[in-house]
């Protein structure tokens, strides 16, 4: 939205500075995107006197010039036909810009003759097209500021462009009356409101105006009037120049006025030649298939159910959007019908995206105008073609009736001093509101009809410290909800995963986080791709299922890395997973990868390929660092997607599970592109039991000062008995003397037969109240040798004790 200071305060009296203004309508909330001042490239140019001009003795058109100037007599060289003795100039002195040439000017020898400076036309000065002579100027002083000049007597050259962002919801500042009523809110200076006489008709207008019924909900309201006898051309000076200014191109007195008040008001408006209409003019829906030439020249072929104004002959508009060239008006128009309209935003949005048309009166009525306005838009458009082209106008047609928007909110002002955090005052908070149009009847605030984006009591909240301005509002601390320590802001569970993710960072993983959604074979791959975790509408087919687990994201990251040469990778990511696709049904994860060697080749050769242990050591590290317990079990049984033999579950019991470690399944990694085999852990932190003392403190350290005991068995079992299940049995023998159990040793064929080995394991037994004696280490061994045998069916090998 673009407009020029002058026209600005046609609608403000205000005293301040442009960049005050610029400022103010940046904090208001219409954000300042360009300023344009013609002054500052014209501020060094200054006036000159012509004292004598005679020719050059080597060319004919050339002329030498005494130039009488703020410096000095100068001597300069100019061409054009107009430089002669006895005029006013404006001087360009060497060191000096031109902005229409784009050169720095110098002094110069032209022909033999030296040149100190030059004398300006208007398009070097880029003050209009003409170049065929240097301005001359009526009247001035020499070295008055040629700006200066032009302020005074011409100050539409030096009028200051103001561009503005406008947001969607204020459809109110792309007219500049409701900018200045902004403006004037926040006391910038008083608004100007222009003084509305209706304009009497002196005859019935010939052409008449209906609304199809089935169209009214696109066009409420449709107004026109006839004016006779009027004389279109161009438009008087100060009309182009303000139009010229905002970057529209003037073309006649008629077309002028009604791209005037687009800008000024927020009123689009249409002229018809009435002489071309055929017939009385009807809103309707198109059928489909109508072709009309608009007025910029182009075809449109309207699609069944966009409005369109037609007279007898057919579609002579596209309603609210743009006008049919066929009834356009010319230079030759006499009598022209005035249209000022009511349309729908929704359905002129709709048309004009699918015919693909830009205009001004589109970018205004999808976005909302004034319904109370179009009445009274008609009648100041009216009074200016009078006033500019004369003629006599008709009394005014119309159809429909202007739709009821009023509304009414509560203003609380306590409420509204507690949102914005500012005292303000109640009798402020309705001052502004009235100086912004709203009409308060005791705590009630009326919107005013060119206020569509107000939709409730927040809105209200909203203009008053808009307009108060919040660069004032002053930060405080907010007051502690209780007194003394206050209670951390992470949950339990939040501390555990910020743990995890540092645990994982010390130990060398890079953290991904990657897109919660997947695709469905990805997703199937890891038990999930099921109807339940689907998207209704995922935004690609490689985003249209929940993730089952993070592996998937991990093993992506880790495939991309593998193509562009990077091998060795270790990955983590925390985050939730869900196993449904209801409320509820998900849960977090703790999970790493690794892939490649666990470090770059080395003269020690101690780099390696990962391996399974490598994870079972770094989800021990991770478990023990968000507090897991430390006695644990290991069990198999994972799901398919780890390697049947490589694997590990660590549990608390056969079902609670705390997380899971090992090699990926082969057939996994070929599916997902990944070379060379891959170990995984995952943690379900949930599962964790919390512990019992919430404090940070530990309990005394309990250590007991009587000898340990350690006794070795080696035990004969089949070969298929797990080392897990001997160690658990010898372990539950007597849980408050054995504190260890662990395997040192493995044998297998040899004299024990087919289908044998021997498991060896060491038992640590730590008395606490009295030394051991002999027939209590062996009762307990007896225990040890009773338990492994009913667990593994195997049979005692030796036992030695140390």
């Amino acid at each position: 939205m673009k407009f020029t200071l002058s026209w600005l305060k046609d609608h403000l009296d205000t005293d301040a500075s442009v960049d005050e203004i610029a400022e103010t309508l940046t904090d208001l909330g219409l954000e300042v995107e360009d300023i344009s001042n013609p002054g500052d490239r014209l501020k060094d140019f200054t006036l000159g006197y012509v004292t004598s001009a005679e020719k050059h003795p080597d060319a004919d058109k050339l002329r030498i010039c005494k130039v009488d100037t703020d410096d000095g007599e100068l001597q300069i060289i100019c061409g054009a036909p107009n430089a002669r003795e006895g005029i006013t100039v404006v001087v360009c002195k060497p060191g000096m810009y031109i902005p229409g040439l784009d050169i720095t000017i110098g002094i110069g020898k032209i022909r033999g003759v030296e040149s100190y400076g030059m004398m300006a036309s208007e398009r070097e000065l880029e003050l209009s097209d003409e170049h065929d002579g240097i301005i001359e100027l009526p009247s001035g002083e020499v070295g008055n500021r040629f700006i200066d000049w032009l302020a005074e007597n011409d100050p539409s050259k030096v009028d200051t462009v103001i561009e503005i962002a406008i947001t969607p919801n204020r459809p109110d500042a792309l007219g500049i009356h409701g900018i200045a009523r902004d403006l004037a809110a926040r006391g910038l200076g008083k608004l100007k409101t222009p003084d509305f006489t209706p304009v009497e008709g002196s005859f019935a207008s010939p052409i008449k105006v209906s609304i199809d019924e089935d169209t009214l909900d696109g066009c409420p309201h449709f107004t026109g009037r006839l004016i006779k006898g009027v004389q279109n051309g161009s438009s008087p000076q100060w009309l182009q120049d303000r139009l010229t200014a905002i970057g529209l191109r003037p073309i006649s007195k008629l077309v002028d006025i009604t791209n005037f008040f687009t800008y000024d008001q927020n009123r689009p408006l249409h002229v018809f030649d009435a002489a071309k209409v055929q017939g009385d003019l009807r809103v309707h829906r198109a059928s489909g298939g109508e072709v009309l030439m608009a007025l910029d020249d182009k075809e449109y072929t309207l699609v069944e159910g966009q409005m369109v104004i037609s007279d007898e002959a057919g579609a002579e508009s596209i309603a609210g959007i743009m006008g049919g060239l066929a009834t356009g008006c010319t230079e030759d128009t006499v009598d022209v019908f005035l249209e000022s309209a009511f349309w729908d935003h929704i359905q002129i949005a709709l048309a004009g995206r699918a015919l693909k048309i830009n205009s001004d009166a589109r970018y205004r009525f999808e976005r909302g105008v004034d319904p109370e306005f179009t009445l009274e838009g008609l009648e100041l458009a009216t009074q200016m073609i009078l006033d500019l082209c004369g003629g006599e106008a008709s009394d005014v047609v119309s159809a429909g009736q202007a739709p009821n928007h009023a509304r009414a909110y509560k203003l609380n002002a306590a409420r509204v001093r507690s949102l914005v955090g500012m005292d303000i005052p109640e009798s402020e908070q309705r001052q502004t509101l009235t100086r912004l149009g709203f009409r308060l009847e005791g705590n009630q605030a009326h919107v005013p009809s060119w206020r569509p984006d107000v939709q409730g009591e927040a809105d209200l909240v909203e203009e008053v410290a808009r307009i108060a301005s919040l660069t004032k509002l002053q930060g405080k601390p907010l007051k502690r909800l209780s007194d003394g320590i206050p209670k951390p802001v992470m949950t339990a569970q939040q501390r555990r995963q910020q743990m995890a993710r540092r645990t994982c960072a010390a130990l060398g993983y890079n953290e991904v986080i990657s897109y919660t959604f997947i695709d469905q074979p990805s997703a199937a791959l890891f038990g999930g791709g099921t109807d339940a975790t689907m998207l209704a509408n995922p935004i690609s087919s490689e985003m249209s299922h929940l993730r089952p687990t993070l592996l998937p994201g991990l093993l992506q990251a880790a495939a991309r890395n593998q193509a562009r040469g990077y091998m060795d990778l270790a990955l983590f990511e925390v985050g939730p997973v869900f196993h449904g696709g209801e409320p509820g049904e998900q849960h977090n994860l703790i999970t790493g990868l690794l892939v490649g060697r666990n470090g770059p080749k080395d003269v020690h050769g101690e780099s390696r390929p990962v391996n399974l242990f490598d994870a079972k050591s770094d989800i021990e590290a991770v478990l023990a660092a968000i507090g897991a317990p430390a006695k644990v079990q290991v069990l198999r049984g994972a799901p398919g997607w780890w390697h049947p033999g490589r694997h590990g579950k660590i549990c608390l019991g056969p079902k609670k599970v705390m997380g899971v470690f090992g090699e990926l399944h082969p057939k996994v990694l070929a599916e997902m592109g990944i070379k060379g085999a891959a170990m995984a852990f995952t943690i379900w932190p949930d599962e964790i039991p919390m512990p019992r003392k919430s404090g940070a403190s530990r309990g005394a350290l309990k250590q007991s000062d009587l000898q340990a005991v350690e006794r070795d068995f080696a035990f004969v079992v089949d070969d298929s008995v797990e080392a897990l299940t001997l160690v658990n049995a010898a372990a539950g023998a007597d849980k408050a003397l054995i504190t260890d159990v662990r395997v040192f040793d493995e044998f297998i064929g040899g004299s024990l037969g087919e289908g044998k080995k021997s498991l060896a394991i060491t038992v640590r037994l730590q008395p606490t109240d009295k030394t051991l004696k002999d027939k209590d280490i062996e009762a307990v061994s007896d225990k040890i040798v009773a338990k492994v045998t009913k667990a593994t069916g195997g049979v005692l090998r030796y036992s030695v004790r140390f």
